[in-house]
């Protein structure tokens, strides 16, 4: 008489995907949005100080006030912490940029790019990046890492940008999906390019500049 096989068999396959699931690493993002938890703009925010990483002689540029427009970049230029996939890039007025210690050690990484970023010379670490374009929408507008800062406060990233420029940089194309899938689930809405709000910003300032609006 013929006996049903074991359906006990089947374990060993369940046991290994639940294995590879343990192994498998999630994709490293950015230190600070790896966990999903983001950090609260502090009110009446006074600013900070922004460090190299250099151990002796760092540089040292001084914040004054309250960040905007913080976000995740997947461009090739800013500067991101060994292993991430992005940066954490916030701006504010270059008034409110200072530099407060071993500015002699900056130099401008790509004097034609539309931000010049200023690194040290020591570590690679960008400390800001300056528009200097008269005629961008940006232009007196500084790009800064608050990463770099002790203080606590600073206005979370609220959007990505640039996702597709990572795989640019060599990233798996077929796990872009999973690169979106983990920004949005941390509470980063994910673009190609810009966030519609400064997008819708770039573009009235370029029609008001070829005189379609009124300035």
């Amino acid at each position: 008489m013929a006996t049903k096989p074991s359906k006990k068999k089947a374990a060993p396959k369940k046991a290994a995907k639940k294995a590879d699931k343990k192994t498998t690493k999630p994709i490293s993002l950015h230190p600070l949005i790896n966990k999903g938890v983001l950090s609260t703009a502090k009110k009446n925010f006074a600013g900070g100080t922004l460090t190299c990483h250099c151990a002796t002689d760092p540089v040292s540029i001084h914040i004054k006030g309250q960040t905007a427009h913080n976000h995740a970049c997947g461009c090739s230029k800013c500067w991101k912490p060994e292993g991430a996939v992005f940066s954490i890039v916030a701006v504010t007025g270059k008034d409110n940029v200072s530099v407060t210690a071993n500015g002699h050690k900056l130099k401008v990484v790509d004097d034609t790019a539309l931000i010049r970023r200023h690194a040290c010379t020591g570590c690679g670490v960008h400390l800001y990046g300056r528009v200097e374009n008269t005629k961008h929408g940006f232009y007196g507008l500084d790009f800064v890492h608050t990463e770099l800062s002790k203080e606590k406060g600073w206005s979370p990233p609220t959007f990505a940008a640039f996702v597709s420029s990572i795989i640019g940089q060599g990233f798996d194309p077929g796990k872009i999906k999973d690169v979106r899938a983990r920004l949005k689930k941390v509470g980063l809405p994910p673009h190609d390019c810009l966030s519609e709000g400064l997008m819708d910003y770039l573009a009235t300032h370029d029609a008001k500049q070829a005189g379609v609006l009124k300035a």
